[in-house]
């Protein structure tokens, strides 16, 4: 079984830096051959080159806004847009980002290539403040830091077990 764990972020907007700060803990710990964890920054695309090689899960960890409460963490599966079903103009649109910086158009173009595996998770954490210029967490999200690795180590530890 190969996982990847797919860590979005960017550290320069307050708390959407939380999955690096979870890829940081979760590349100091070992892990059974087959799993990668990356810290994708703001650079889906590298996960997209990965899924390319074959990977059987994917596990993706964000910030999340669903109106939770700050810090809560959630495991959800996402509902990926399928790009046949979008109009030319809406296709030009999500697919102009070089980077896919977020996991939706990062995970619309993976399926679009058909290299999305059929077992996709998101390890979300709701925070208080992704616009915020500047590095570092809020107390908050710094605090569900460890919920987070805890989440992704079950779910690997469930995928490989």
């Amino acid at each position: 079984m190969t996982v990847l764990v797919a860590c979005f972020g960017n550290v320069l907007r307050g708390d959407d830096g939380v999955g690096a700060v979870v890829a940081e803990r979760l590349l100091g710990l070992p892990w059974p051959d087959g799993v990668t964890i990356m810290d994708v920054g703001i650079g889906g695309i590298h996960m997209v080159q990965e899924l390319m090689t074959g990977v059987d899960a994917l596990v993706v960890v964000d910030a999340v806004d669903l109106g939770l409460d700050a810090g809560t963490v959630v495991v959800q599966r996402p509902d990926v847009a399928d790009m046949s079903q979008l109009s030319d103009a809406q296709r030009r649109d999500e697919l102009a980002d070089m980077h896919f910086a977020t996991p939706e158009r990062a995970l619309m173009l993976a399926r679009g290539l058909g290299v999305l595996p059929k077992t996709t998770l998101i390890v979300g954490v709701q925070t208080t403040d992704t616009e915020r210029v500047g590095s570092g967490l809020s107390s908050v999200t710094d605090a569900a830091v460890q919920a987070a690795v805890d989440e992704v180590i079950r779910i690997v530890g469930d995928l490989t077990g």
